[in-house]
């Protein structure tokens, strides 16, 4: 189909009517949506072989967000995904809700397959369990087909490994497991040796991979709640109470929250999304921009086993799934605690019919220890502040684990990006007296495959302005000699990268290297750039081997740091479709140009991974592992941001009664300190007086 020219909508000064509520930045509302649908349908370019993946609304030109004021018209748009069994093909179109039309439409340009949809897992699982040739190689395993319930099937995106497979097919890859009942896990019962490849397009099985069958393991090991008769019983309630409500506001998709201001925006890709990121600094008496867009825009989990089943796993869980369109319903009490405000989301399912998430995203409030804290020894008086922080977060479920993505504000000024893997782990099996070195029995002759779990967050960088650099920070021990003869004394040195090249960067523990983004226009109360810091939690490498299938397809994971400048085409890190793509692309491929990071506007792309050995404790269900990394001030501010925050009232109980800091029913050390101190201070004075009292005689 040919491509109309995309009008320009570069200018904010557009003729086109305002959608009612909307900001440009807002996610498209129900009704948007179904406006979307509608005229693609009367496009005259859809017919009954096309499915919807995604309809999202189409980023804004940067000049039209920065120029809005509620009222200004704009022109909205929206970017349309649609898969075309018919062709065979991934279509794009871009669509003006403002006008009512079609601009453009076409097969894409970009490599790969678009994501996977929910609808097509369930078509995966149809189409292996209805297949006479998947049906004898169960068989061959002693297993009963009377209840096909019972089996179990995994539809994994089909990755990439070789000329031989065609990226323009659209497959996915099937895994059995077995469960003994109906509420059984199935993960502890894996058909080992068989795997299934699906055509998408036609709904049917084109390819069995049959190593051989072993039987299949027999112990049961549950989590469902009907298999426990007996819980802890010495867990007393625990009840959060804000009787004067949240200290937040909430203004559609715009929050504000001790001094910061910001907008949740969400995708069926990426899931949770912070967008104009703002702090007001008063001691400068201005409101200051930070991040134009915040997300984690993808992920990929490489599994380290060479067996059949297990080496094609390299899920690419964002970009071959969307975490959001999985994203969970969150429900209180259970995945949040607290006074909460909720976000719903729409989105479009593949027969083109809106759907909605309800409390999508959960935002609160919880109390976080002591924010500062000092005790004055000369005079014993304390003071102290409770901290307290901000969560945005949601929860998305992809096949067997769930990802908690928590974007966490702090009165300090910083902010914290923290994931949560849990669920359940993969398995496999081996023959009776096997055993393997990729990774950990969990039953008799079921083991727990070595995996990673890594994450990329596409900062788009907004700090006191649009010009923003990269400076990296390494700390250098001064050489001995006279200059530093008791050889302790360290210094840190500054590299500002210039262009991407140079930003290509890993952490490097034996120099404490860090990145800092700064402002070289924007100066602090001491004349020094202005800037945030990447702090690090779990940092990890991938372990796969350079020339592996899998490092031509993630790429993105050579290094923990990428800076590149702006554009607005460069969303996603392994490339605009993961999905079947054979790489590389995405950050690799645009790196290449090379092109100029220093004071301009650069996006910051920062990978992050948990190292998951599996355990025993890991199983059945695996407790929370948590990684992320933090954004810390590094003389943005001209003092202490959180100096401002009022002192708590002491509760019932609380050993410091008094305003002094001293117990009212013990002697405190404190008090201890000041009775000596104060006996010292009047002998020293019966000292001072003897030696100036004059002497008696000549």
């Amino acid at each position: 189909m040919a491509k109309p020219a995309i009008a320009d909508t570069s200018s904010h000064e557009v003729k086109y009517p305002l959608h009612s509520g909307t900001h440009p930045l807002d996610p498209l509302t129900y009704a948007e949506l179904e406006d979307a649908v509608r005229i693609i349908h009367a496009s005259g370019h859809f017919h009954s072989d096309m499915r919807f993946v995604t309809i999202t609304a189409k980023e804004p030109p940067r000049d039209l967000v920065r120029a809005y004021t509620p009222g200004t018209p704009y022109e909205r748009l929206a970017d349309v995904v649609i898969s075309d069994g018919r062709a065979r093909k991934t279509i794009e179109a871009t669509v003006s809700l403002s006008q009512r039309r079609v601009f453009a439409i076409g097969p894409t340009r970009h490599q790969g397959q678009a994501p996977i949809t929910p609808d097509e897992f369930v078509e995966v699982e149809i189409a292996a369990k209805m297949n006479n040739q998947v049906a004898d190689a169960l068989r061959k395993r002693g297993l009963d087909l009377s209840d096909r319930n019972l089996v179990c099937v995994d539809p994994w995106s089909a990755g990439y490994f070789g000329a031989d497979e065609d990226p323009g097919n659209r497959v996915s890859r099937a895994t059995f497991y077995l469960r003994k009942e109906a509420d059984d896990m199935q993960y502890a019962h894996p058909i080992e040796n068989l795997n299934a490849l699906v055509d998408l397009y036609r709904k049917e099985v084109i390819k069995i991979e049959d190593a051989g069958a072993i039987p299949v393991p027999e112990t049961q090991r549950n989590y469902d709640r009907r298999f426990f008769s007996k819980y802890r019983d010495d867990l007393k309630p625990l009840e959060i109470s804000q009787p004067e409500g949240p200290s937040y506001k909430v203004n559609g998709w715009e929050v504000t929250w001790q001094r910061w201001k910001f907008r949740v925006g969400f995708t069926p890709r990426e899931g949770l999304v912070l967008q104009d990121i703002r702090y007001d600094d008063v001691d400068k008496g201005r409101e200051r921009p930070m991040i134009y867009r915040a997300a984690i825009v993808e992920m990929t989990v490489p599994y380290g086993d060479r067996i059949q089943t297990q080496w094609r796993k390299n899920a690419f869980d964002i970009g071959e799934y969307g975490v959001g369109v999985n994203t969970n319903s969150l429900t209180l009490g259970c995945d949040c605690l607290g006074e909460i405000y909720y976000f719903d989301f729409d989105f479009v399912n593949t027969a083109g019919e809106i759907e909605s998430t309800p409390n999508a995203v959960c935002m609160h409030e919880e109390d976080d220890s002591i924010l500062w804290k000092h005790t004055e020894l000369r005079t014993c008086k304390v003071e102290v502040r409770r901290s307290r922080k901000l969560i945005i977060s949601s929860i998305a479920t992809v096949g067997n684990y769930e990802y908690g993505f928590y974007w966490i504000l702090r009165q300090d000024g910083s902010i914290e990006v923290e994931v949560k893997a849990i669920g359940l782990m993969q398995t496999a099996a081996v023959a009776e007296g096997e055993t393997t070195q990729f990774g950990v029995f969990v039953e008799d002759r079921c083991y727990a495959p070595n995996h990673q779990h890594f994450f990329c967050a596409r900062l788009d960088m907004n700090l006191d302005g649009p010009r923003n650099q990269v400076v990296e920070i390494e700390t250098v021990t001064d050489p001995m000699g006279p200059q530093n003869p008791h050889g302790n004394a360290f210094y840190t040195k500054s590299t500002v990268f210039k262009t991407e090249l140079e930003a290509r960067r890993s952490h490097k523990y034996e120099t404490a290297r860090t990145w800092v983004v700064q402002n070289p226009n924007s100066k602090n109360r001491m004349g020094t750039n202005v800037g945030y810091k990447l702090q690090p939690m779990e940092v990890a490498v991938p372990y796969w081997r350079p020339e592996s299938e899998v490092a031509r397809r993630a790429g993105y994971l050579d290094h923990h740091l990428w800076v590149t400048p702006y554009d607005p085409e460069e969303r996603f890190p392994a490339g605009q479709y993961p999905n079947q793509n054979p790489g590389p692309d995405g950050l690799p491929v645009w790196t290449r140009k090379n092109r100029n990071i220093e004071n301009t506007e650069i996006v910051v792309w920062y990978n992050f991974g948990h190292h998951h050995i599996p355990r025993l404790e890991d199983w059945p269900l695996m407790p929370v592992a948590k990684l992320g990394f933090m954004l810390k001030p590094v003389n943005f501010f001209d003092t202490a941001a959180c100096m401002d925050v009022p002192p708590s009232q002491a509760k019932k109980g609380c050993s410091m009664a008094d305003e002094r800091g001293f117990s009212t029913n013990k002697i405190s050390r404190l008090s201890k300190i000041q009775i000596r101190r104060k006996r010292l201070e009047e002998e020293a004075a019966k000292l001072d007086a003897a030696r100036q009292r004059p002497t008696s005689g000549g």
